[in-house]
């Protein structure tokens, strides 16, 4: 899988007026920051999933965001990254309210 470097750029350019994005690939996808605080990952079959935790849950619950599964060793596991609204694909004011939650997750997993 490749790197969706689209979906990337859409990003920082939504991102902008808030700060530098930069990103870091990571197994066929990547890690992107926000002026150094990690906030989401594009996976390498092109989805965007924002970070979370559980000062935001209740936010991604309400929008029916999944959280991010994967199967190991034959058991289905999660990490604290919900997938992104699609909204966020076409609205810059969406993306950046949604990612700001990754963002504050960012901030308060880094403390």
């Amino acid at each position: 899988m490749t790197l969706n470097r689209a979906l990337v750029d859409w990003v920082a350019e939504a991102m902008a007026p808030l700060g530098e994005m930069t990103h870091r690939r990571m197994m066929g996808g990547a890690a992107l920051y926000l002026d150094g605080v990690i906030f989401a990952l594009v996976t390498g079959d092109g989805a965007l999933w924002f970070k979370a935790d559980a000062a935001s849950d209740l936010d991604w619950d309400a929008a029916g965001c999944d959280r991010f599964r994967y199967a190991r060793a034959g058991r289905s596991a999660s990490i604290n990254y919900r997938r992104a609204p699609e909204d966020v694909h076409d609205d810059a004011d969406a993306m950046r309210a949604w990612a700001m939650l990754g963002v504050a997750a960012g901030r308060r997993a880094a403390r």
